[in-house]
């Protein structure tokens, strides 16, 4: 497979996964409205088109395409749920269109992001978002079952990483929590903590098995859970961060809120499917926060962050 299309590619993981792919030799094409995704994020090399996944304008982008990776959505959880009408028309309907531009143009699979947030409980499973990646995975059978296109379904736990959106409101704890060391401020810690605990999985590690799924048919039409195997509580994430940021902040304490954006749970991937074709993540926890601080760090000294 040479030329690979992916939606969302000005944003974290599809800027990142364009780098791999260009480096690799593969001819990328890029699709990105640049609602949250950066333009400067894009490899030069991308032929990049600013368009929205929900226009039928997409259409002829997918001509002579081999695979795509579908990446673009709304996923801010306080943003989706307070606009549930957009969220399902950019999560649920644009993933029905790239499928159908995908389906149209012959293109050989369709690699797409799902979400853990499906599998974190019954409270969660009642957001928009939750509820618009659920919509996704019943797209996609219905699009195998009547065309017979060949997906692969990525459910991502919490990657984390450089170009993780740090102008989100709010950005992923990680980024804010290093924002905040960064600039001299005490983070907020809730006092469960030590029991708020999640599967971060650092975004070099996901783009391995992205790589691995052009090459390997033995992915095809089937659902890989992508995580370290490993649940780190938010309470451990901030001592490193702490750690390799050098800061001496400590962080303040509180009790936890009654209010679902703060939800308390428990990751872990089972990333056994993955493991059996020859992936596993590579990068320890303080060797990925130590590059996404550096990340933020040359940011901030860039005057992107103030």
């Amino acid at each position: 497979m040479k030329k690979i299309l992916i939606t969302g590619i000005a944003g974290f993981i599809g800027s990142n996964l364009a780098d791999r792919l260009v480096a690799a030799g593969y001819e990328v094409i890029g699709i990105d409205n640049l609602a949250y995704g950066l333009r400067e994020q894009v490899p030069q090399a991308v032929q990049f088109h600013q368009i929205d996944i929900r226009s039928k304008e997409i259409y002829p982008l997918f001509e002579g395409v081999d695979a795509v990776f579908h990446l673009a959505a709304k996923n801010s959880l306080p943003d989706c749920q307070r606009d549930p009408v957009e969220t399902l028309d950019i999560n649920a309907t644009g993933t029905a269109n790239v499928f159908e531009a995908a389906r149209r143009a012959g293109v050989k699979k369709v690699m797409y992001a799902q979400s853990s947030a499906v599998e974190e409980g019954d409270e969660r499973l009642k957001g928009f978002y939750a509820i618009s990646k659920v919509a996704d995975q019943m797209i996609d059978e219905g699009y195998k079952a009547a065309f017979g296109l060949t997906t692969i379904a990525l459910r991502y736990f919490n990657v984390y990483g450089p170009r993780q959106d740090y102008r989100r409101n709010p950005p992923p704890i990680m980024t804010k929590f290093a924002l905040q060391l960064l600039k001299g401020e005490r983070p907020r810690l809730f006092e469960d903590d030590d029991r708020n605990a999640r599967d971060f999985i650092f975004v070099d590690d996901l783009n391995d098995f992205h790589l691995q799924c052009l090459q390997d048919d033995r992915v095809d039409n089937r659902m890989f859970r992508l995580g370290s195997g490993k649940s780190t509580s938010v309470k451990e994430v901030f001592a490193c961060l702490k750690k390799v940021s050098g800061s001496p902040l400590e962080p303040i304490i509180e009790r936890r809120p009654d209010n679902s954006d703060f939800q308390k749970a428990v990751t872990l991937a089972d990333i056994s499917a993955a493991q059996a074709l020859g992936w596993s993540p590579k990068t320890n926890l303080e060797d990925g926060l130590r590059k996404l601080v550096d990340y933020l760090r040359n940011e901030k000294e860039k005057g992107n962050i103030v």
